[in-house]
Formats: C-alpha cells, structure tokens, sequence
C-alpha cells in the first residue's frame, strides 16, 4: 500500500518533481497546489491531479508524512464525492494504519478514518474487510486503556456484521464479548492506566461546527458554527518532556494512546455562557493569580492539537492562572491554507465580542494573549474592532497584560498601522519572528510578495509600539521547540513577560540589532539561557507581589547547584524584579 511504503523513508525535508511543481527540486508548496486544485471541479480531473502529487512524493527520497497524509485525506474525500465506495475503503484503512504507523511524528488520530472503513466496507458488502478493521480498532482502543461501553459498541457492530455476512455463530460470540466488557467496567476492572498523570482543564470558545462525534478528540470539526463555550480536559503523563506533546509510536511498542504515557484530549464539556463564566470565575477566585492566558492557534491546526498545545503551554509554564483557548475552524491541513484564510477573518469578530465577555464577566485582573501563525488575523482584528469600538486612545489603562504575536500571518505593512490602534489596550505588545516558518514563505508568494509580519531577517517588521524579537534561531516553530533537549525556547521569553514585564534589553538571551531602515530589533539567541531552570525559580515566585534580591538569593542556593549558572540566573532574575530604569531592592 502506498502509505504503507513511505512510512519506512526517513523524515527530512520535502523534495517534488514535475509536472506539478518546479523543474527544479524545492520544498512542495501545498498553497500553490491547493490553488491548482480548486480550478478543477470535475472528481475525476481533481483525483488525477492529487494522484499525481502523491505518486511524486512517493518518489521523492525525503517525503514529509504530514503532508503525505494530508493529500492522501484529499484522495480519500474525492472517492467519496465520486461514489468510489470500495477505492474510498481501503483508502480510509490506509489513511488509519498511516496513522498509527508514525504516531511519533504525526499526531492524527485513527479512530475516525478505522470507522468509516468499516462503515463501507460494510456498504459494499465486502465484510472480512469491515471485521479486519473493526478488530484493529478495538485493539488501538483497548491498547490505551478503553473499556466498557465505547468497546461495547464496537462489538455489537462485529455482531452486526457477522449476521449480515450469516455467520450466526459469530454475531452470538460477539454480542456475549459485548456484554461482558460492559459487565467489566461494572466490576471496576479497566486496562492500560499503569503511570501517573495530570489533568489541565482549559476553557474554551470557539467558532467550530459539532461534529457529532463522541470522541473527545473529533468533537469539533473544521465546518463554520455559533460561537460555543466549554472546558476541555487534556492529560498530561508524569513523563512528559517539556515542550512536547507526546503520541503512541510504535517503535516504542505502542498501538494506541494512554494517559499515562501520551498527552491527550480527555473531555470536552460544552456549556451555557452563564455557566461557563460563572464557572470561570469561581476557578480564577481559588487560583494564586487572577489571570488568564489566552490561547489562539494558527494554520492548520484541529480542536484537538489546539486544546493540547494550551494545555501544554500552560503546564510547562506552572501558569497559576487560568488557561482558555480559542479555536476558529482551521481544516488542520497543509493542504487548505486558503481555506483557513476564508474563516479566519469572521471568527476575528467573534473573538473580539468573546475578548470583551472575558474582560467583563471571567473575574480576572489580568488578561495575557498568545496568537499563532494565521491566529493572529482573528486578534489582530479583533484588537482592533475594540479599541475603536470602546474608544481607547493612548494614555488610558490598559485592558490586558502581555499581548504575543508569534510568527504572525498578517501583512507587515497592515500590522504596522494596525497597532497604532491596538497598541493602547496591552501593557505590552511583542513580535516574535522567524526566517525558518515555511507557511509564511508561501503566504508572501501568494500576497504578490508583499513582507509578512512574522518573518525574520533583515527586513525584519519593526515599530516603537511593539518590540520585536527575532526568534530564529529556535527553527520552524517557537512555540513548539523543545526547550528540554537544547535548553532554548520562546516559552521561557513569555513566562518572564507574564511574571515581571521586563524590557527586552535585560531579559534572557536578547541582542540588540539594527534592522536594514535603522529601526531597533532584538535576536534570541539559542542555548544562551538556562530556560528551564528560569522557568521553574519563575513558578516558585508567581504569588509573590513584592520580591527582594535576597528572596531570590535564598531560592537560587535551595535550587540551583551549579554555581556559574546560579550567578548568571541570579543576576538575571534581579533585573527582572526592578522597575525600568531602577535598581533591584
């Protein structure tokens, strides 16, 4: 099988050949592929097209599995809108077994794709087929811990099946199996929660259409609804690597995800907006610090890979406040860039009416804000929408704390004169950049090369309103480096910001520069931090207010036992907890 086969090539980056792409070889662009596509509407002409991008990946000695999968999810949609029952099938167990395969390093999640196999599988009578895969999700479910009713239900659909295929001796097997896994769960035996873990609940709001689904992870889809509010439960194993969010891979043995060993999306819990606020409120009045954070993601991203990156954001900074994201209905595919941009922009309005209930019902005191990649065309708008709105100018309070526009899809030129209205609602506004995020190297082509906020470089986005750091030294994306492996990351930046609100030319890492106009900038270098160890003193002094040099002496020789690094982090955490321009106490 096709995606069996590239699931053994190494994972480095993409490389394409004609006729679709370049003569020569360079990265594949899923924008540009995305726009050739949607000039054909034929089925049979759009199957051509996708089967020739994915037949030139297959030859390609360097495929990306993100994107191999992505179009082959593309294949798998056009059977089904041909009426190729049997081709969409297999296609769909293919599409699960990719999966599963390199759950290392994709996180997608089979469940959906094993069901609709069966599912047709079942319609085209062809029912070996629909068993095969049936066993395999049970399997995948009872491997992370599931039991009871959810493999109830799976076995009374292999009962269905056997009757169907008339092997009534089966379906009887299968219908008994079914009744004792519920009886199972009744007697409290349950499989697979071997370690420990914890359990972070984010709030959120989103924009995305239900999909009917009861899996937690496939809750919400990628289809336009109201806005919506909840809390979701993520798990966080206690073997967690910061900067991680960790799937099932099979090189470990592993065929399904479990708590005690994956991070993952365990509830969704929807909610009234009386409740939710009130709900909000009664958490925020129990919590250290009377803050949120919000969490707004970017391209390509799906409910589920949303709540786990807040989640993980949040339990890596030992945040003492409140976590919320919001979702807008991002596909979370290479392949519908444009698709995103079609979205975006409307759930700007609506995350500009959910910033305001935050500001007016949540309880907080403070209200700091993350947006991501395209994200930040829903906050920047919605900034925007109520700075004018509610008329704040310049010298007024501030309504928020830290405001983060990381890699931001959004014009350069745009950006600039839009802060000149939003720069008066943050405490402090930063741009993060990078010369490495290959979405905003295509989204400049598409925009007739017009710069983007995000990029780094020598022409680099630059303003007295906002400070702009250039983070690329940390690779493609900031947010999701690995700050345990090399020491480095942008979450340690945020933390510190969100603590104390230092100017960039004392915190951690920063070198000043001067872009190509003049202007000032600052460039994060890698490795010159100790960012964990400044993460963890940081979240043992959240719930102080007032903060001496010498309580930061005594935390240091309890914590830090090289004495280099405690000298370098002392003096570092001391020109954080002095006003601007003033020395520490």
């Amino acid at each position: 099988m096709r995606l069996a086969r590239i699931a053994l090539l190494s994972l480095l980056p993409l490389f394409v050949t004609p006729p679709l792409f370049a003569q020569e070889a360079a990265r594949f662009d899923p924008i540009a592929f995305e726009l050739e596509l949607a000039a054909v509407e034929a089925p049979a002409e759009r199957l051509v097209l996708v089967d020739a991008a994915i037949a030139a990946l297959e030859a390609a000695p360097d495929p990306d599995p993100e994107i191999y999968f992505d179009l082959s999810a593309l294949r798998l949609e056009i059977l089904r809108e041909a009426g190729e029952t049997a081709a969409a099938a297999a296609a769909a167990e293919e599409l699960a077994d990719f999966a599963i395969r390199m759950s290392g390093q994709l996180d997608r999640n089979p469940l959906p794709y094993l069901d609709l196999a069966a599912t047709l599988y079942t319609e085209t009578e062809a029912y070996r087929e629909a068993l095969r895969v049936l066993d395999t999700e049970i399997a995948y479910r009872r491997n992370g811990g599931q039991a009871g009713q959810v493999l109830a239900d799976l076995l009374n659909r292999k009962a269905e099946v056997a009757r169907l295929r008339g092997d009534m001796a089966a379906a009887e097997e299968f219908a008994g199996q079914a009744q004792f896994a519920i009886m199972s769960t009744r007697m409290g035996k349950r499989s697979g929660q071997d370690g420990g873990f914890s359990a972070v609940d984010v709030f959120y709001a989103t924009d995305r259409a239900r999909t009917g689904d009861a899996d937690p992870a496939e809750f919400y889809g990628y289809g336009r609804g109201d806005l919506e509010y909840g809390v979701v439960t993520v798990t966080i194993p206690d073997t967690h690597v910061p900067g991680a969010i960790e799937t099932p891979s099979i090189w470990k043995l592993e065929f399904g995800p479990s708590p005690a060993r994956h991070v993952m999306v365990q509830k969704v819990d929807p909610m009234e907006a009386d409740a939710y606020f009130s709900k909000m409120s009664s958490d925020l009045a129990g919590r250290e610090r009377k803050e949120i954070v919000v969490f707004i993601h970017g391209f390509n991203t799906r409910f589920d890979a949303a709540a786990k990156r807040a989640a993980q954001l949040a339990y890596d900074m030992d945040y003492r406040g409140v976590p919320v994201l919001y979702s807008w209905p991002s596909a979370g595919q290479t392949v519908r860039y444009v698709a995103d941009t079609a979205v975006v922009r409307l759930s700007g309005r609506r995350l500009s009416m959910f910033l305001e209930d935050l500001r007016a019902r949540s309880g907080a005191d403070t209200i700091h804000i993350v947006a991501h990649s395209m994200g930040n065309r829903a906050l920047t708008d919605a900034l925007e929408l109520m700075a004018l709105r509610d008329g704040i100018k310049e010298g007024d309070d501030p309504v928020f704390g830290q405001v983060f526009f990381a890699a931001p899809d959004v014009d350069a030129g745009l950006f600039r004169e839009m802060m000149k209205t939003i720069h008066p609602l943050a405490e402090r506004l930063t741009l993060y950049t990078s010369e490495n995020d290959w979405a905003l190297v295509a989204s400049r082509k598409l925009h007739g090369n017009a710069p983007r906020a995000g990029q780094g470089g020598d022409s680099v986005t630059t303003d007295e309103l906002f400070d702009t750091i250039d983070m690329s030294d940390l690779g493609e994306d900031m947010l999701a480096h690995t700050y345990f492996a090399d020491d480095s990351s942008a979450l340690a930046d945020i933390v510190s910001l969100i603590w104390r609100n230092p100017p960039p030319n004392v915190r951690c890492g920063m070198t000043e520069t001067v872009t190509e106009t003049g202007e000032t900038a600052w460039k994060y270098q890698k490795g010159s931090c100790f960012d964990k160890t400044m993460i963890g003193l940081i979240s043992h002094l959240w719930s102080k207010s007032d903060i001496s040099r010498a309580d930061i002496s005594t935390l240091i020789s309890e914590l830090v036992t090289d004495q280099a690094a405690a000298s370098e982090i002392e003096g570092r955490l001391d020109a954080y907890i002095a006003p601007e321009g003033q020395e520490a106490n």
